[in-house]
């Protein structure tokens, strides 16, 4: 038997129902996409793109730039957020509202109470989605970098962690 990802048969359906002439329109949004049993595409992810740090020792501030597929109150990065590398939650910041128009996007959050040389992991959360997408790793004291070592298991358990957003504003 012939096994069809849902996203090739979300591209065959939105291709027979759109009108003739415009197919270049048809295919659809890998990021919107469900499966027939209602689940989230996982390509629905927040990815982190730089980090800078500045301040000192028990008190740095943390200005980290997302790309998100931000489509409103529906789908926005809500977060992003500072771990150790045993996977502990040190700093949320919470996003109130969606991006939609300013891609990608920086915002600041602080203090964060590690020293120079503590090793540190951010990411970003989607509301819908969750975690996946591209993580930072570095120290004050030397350059943030993609992280190549990322083991998501270690930090599973967050997710639910206060602080979480109230609302979207916009």
């Amino acid at each position: 038997m012939r096994h069809v990802s849902a996203l090739a048969v979300a591209s065959l359906l939105v291709a027979c129902s759109s009108p003739p002439g415009n197919q270049e329109s048809a295919q659809p949004d890998s990021a919107t996409v469900s499966t027939d049993m209602g689940e989230a595409s996982s390509s629905v992810h927040a990815d982190i793109q730089g980090v800078t740090i500045s301040g000192g020792p028990g008190a740095y501030t943390l200005s980290v730039t997302i790309r998100s597929p931000d489509t409103g109150c529906d789908q926005y990065a809500d977060w992003w957020e500072v771990l150790g590398e045993d996977g502990a939650l040190l700093y949320r910041r919470i996003l109130a509202h969606s991006h939609v128009d300013e891609q990608p996007f920086t915002r600041g959050g602080g203090p964060v109470d590690v020293q120079a040389d503590t090793r540190i992991y951010v990411r970003a959360h989607m509301s819908v989605g969750g975690y996946g997408g591209q993580v930072f790793t570095g120290t004050a004291a030397g350059a943030f970098e993609a992280a190549t070592d990322f083991d998501p298991s270690i930090a599973a358990a967050v997710e639910t962690a206060q602080p979480q957003p109230d609302d979207c504003a916009f």
